[in-house]
């Protein structure tokens, strides 16, 4: 017992840096918080909001710090928006999911509207291609996998008459073939 007292008083305790939850660290500013957050990708106004809430920031101080971002175009939503677009359309996103996920990010439907349209995507052809990409090249006439096809490009967001538009004319190539 001795000895451990003795080893416990020879012990020195070294004080570490404030660590992230440490309440001596000083708390960053909202709009340095959000200009970090900025720096790393484009953010919507509602999704930098959600995060300086998460991160213990007022109301008032976060919509002071969004209104300075914008205000020095650091945050634009329409920006974010056509990023956003452009990034989906190439991973092979049709319209309903852009439209879903671009009103999940606050942005009004008339502007949603406007953004697909300026786009000027064909459809069609992106959902072919993703049939290309997921099941190669080659039609099929049996109804299951015409089905699964269909469900696959449906799940990412085309249109059911688009759909049925690429499946069917997936049928005539493979009669094609035969």
């Amino acid at each position: 017992m001795a000895r451990l007292a003795r080893a416990m008083s020879v012990c020195v305790v070294m004080k570490r840096p404030p660590g992230k939850d440490d309440p001596a660290r000083p708390k960053r500013s909202a709009y340095d918080k959000a200009l970090g957050l900025l720096a790393r990708r484009e953010h919507s106004r509602k999704e930098l909001k959600t995060k300086l809430r998460q991160g213990g920031y007022e109301g008032d101080e976060a919509a002071a710090a969004l209104d300075r971002l914008g205000e020095q175009h650091y945050q634009d939503d329409d920006r974010f928006a056509e990023v956003l677009l452009r990034s989906r359309i190439a991973q092979g996103y049709g319209p309903l999911r852009l439209r879903v996920e671009l009103k999940s990010h606050g942005l009004a439907d008339a502007r949603i509207r406007e953004l697909l349209d300026e786009a000027e995507v064909d459809w069609a052809a992106s959902a072919a291609a993703q049939l290309r990409r997921r099941y190669g090249g080659a039609g099929t006439a049996d109804p299951a996998e015409r089905t699964r096809r269909a469900q696959f490009l449906l799940r990412r967001g085309f249109a059911a008459a688009t759909v049925r538009s690429v499946t069917h004319a997936d049928v005539d190539e493979a009669d094609d073939i035969s």
